[in-house]
């Protein structure tokens, strides 16, 4: 068995969920010796809230909970395109110059791990650089998003350079890993050879669940993940939150919220509504389960008409909210509707780009018949506990590294 894993990051803050609690725990869990390689602004880590690690974690490389940490000062690769195209070309490792790769060819690992498009790159200059020194490394793209997405608004040569960057990163790749099967079927269409494996956002099963009666008389939504200009669609639920309480008590606890660093702050919340609204703000990763009690449906709403990444998401929250029995209201994402549909856990309401009054009609009628979110919430729950928990999850993970040890 390959025993040294090194995961390669250039965006995402060390202690994410899927990079560092899942993936780098369960393999370190396993006996693999895993390294993670991760960018810091001006010096410093950050959390998954945006918050900047003052105090803690200052040396360049240290141990934490079992995983060796190696930092770097953050880079922007996608100002330099043509250079990192140029150099894919090229064939060769000589123009890998950036640190990323330089810190991860000094790793001499068995296995790299990429976790985005530009880290992907990285990772193909580390396996030419050591191929040239006679030593054979693996490795693996796990794809959280579908980049590049075809209907975001980018230039037409900016879009042109990324799929011919992808085509030819691909080929140097040994397995991928990501979060949909319609992406796992758009990297298959780009390279029938590679093998791909779907393992989706699912946290660990949560403890001391308990069905909920819906007996009460008002409803909650639970919200969790970011919500700024981008994500989350803020003033859409206050709309919803609005529209609803003119027919029935309808409630929303926030988990999560703006990032720390975002200088931008929600709009006021409508003062008619204020006492309906509940934030529990950002919380250590297994405080969720507790942080969703009480709730009756979890929210998701994507704009999947401008993006392709959107349509085809299975996002953290859409399993968070299963593991805890809630189940899932969202908007027409192929996906997601595929999976409720097929497994009875929620509603979809069939607009790619759904309006408040449409999820408060949905809600109405499900306040109406709590029955079939009791029902609905069980279905949630027990596809977690037989399937799609995390516990299930790792072993596709497990199955994927015993794959490349072969």
């Amino acid at each position: 068995m390959s025993k040294n894993v090194c995961f390669l990051i250039t965006e995402h803050p060390f202690l994410d969920a899927r990079i560092f609690k899942k993936e780098a725990k369960s393999l370190h869990d396993k006996g693999y010796q895993v390294t993670m390689i991760v960018p810091t602004k001006n010096g410093y880590l950050f959390d998954v809230d945006g918050s900047i690690f003052h105090q803690q974690f200052r040396s360049q490389t240290f141990i934490h909970e079992g995983i060796k940490i190696v930092t770097y000062e953050q880079m922007y690769p996608e100002n330099q395109l043509k250079n990192l195209h140029y150099n894919l070309h090229s064939g060769h490792h000589s123009r890998f110059t950036d640190p990323l790769t330089q810190l991860g060819i000094a790793q001499q690992a068995d296995i790299y791990h990429a976790h985005e498009f530009f880290s992907l790159y990285s990772g193909v200059g580390i396996k030419r650089a050591l191929a040239t020194k006679g030593r054979e490394c693996k490795l693996i793209y796990d794809s959280h998003e579908l980049e590049p997405d075809p209907l975001v608004v980018e230039s037409r040569t900016i879009k042109k350079l990324k799929n011919e960057m992808l085509i030819s990163m691909l080929n140097e790749t040994d397995h991928v890993i990501t979060v949909s099967q319609s992406i796992k079927d758009c990297y298959g269409e780009i390279n029938p050879a590679i093998p791909i494996n779907v393992i989706y956002n699912s946290p660990p099963l949560a403890s001391n669940y308990k069905p909920r009666q819906g007996k009460r008389n008002e409803l909650t939504i639970a919200f969790e993940g970011m919500m700024d200009s981008k994500r989350g669609s803020f003033n859409k639920l206050m709309e919803i939150i609005a529209l609803s309480n003119k027919s029935f008590d309808l409630r929303v606890r926030i988990i999560g919220g703006r990032k720390k660093s975002d200088r931008n702050q929600h709009p006021p919340i409508p003062s008619h509504i204020v006492d309906k609204i509940e934030y529990r703000g950002w919380i250590n990763y297994d405080s969720i389960p507790e942080a969703m009690k009480g709730c009756d449906i979890g929210w998701v709403d994507l704009d999947a008409e401008h993006s392709l990444n959107n349509r085809y998401a299975m996002p953290n929250k859409f399993f968070s909210y299963l593991n805890n029995g809630l189940p899932v209201i969202a908007n027409q994402c192929t996906d997601m509707a595929k999976f409720i549909q097929k497994y009875d856990c929620g509603c979809i309401v069939e607009k790619q780009q759904a309006q408040a009054k449409d999820y408060a009609q949905v809600l109405l009628h499900l306040h109406a018949h709590r029955e079939r979110i009791f029902t609905m919430g069980k279905n949630a729950r027990r596809l977690m506990e037989t399937t799609f928990s995390w516990e299930h999850m790792r072993e596709k993970l497990f199955d994927v590294y015993n794959q490349l040890d072969q």
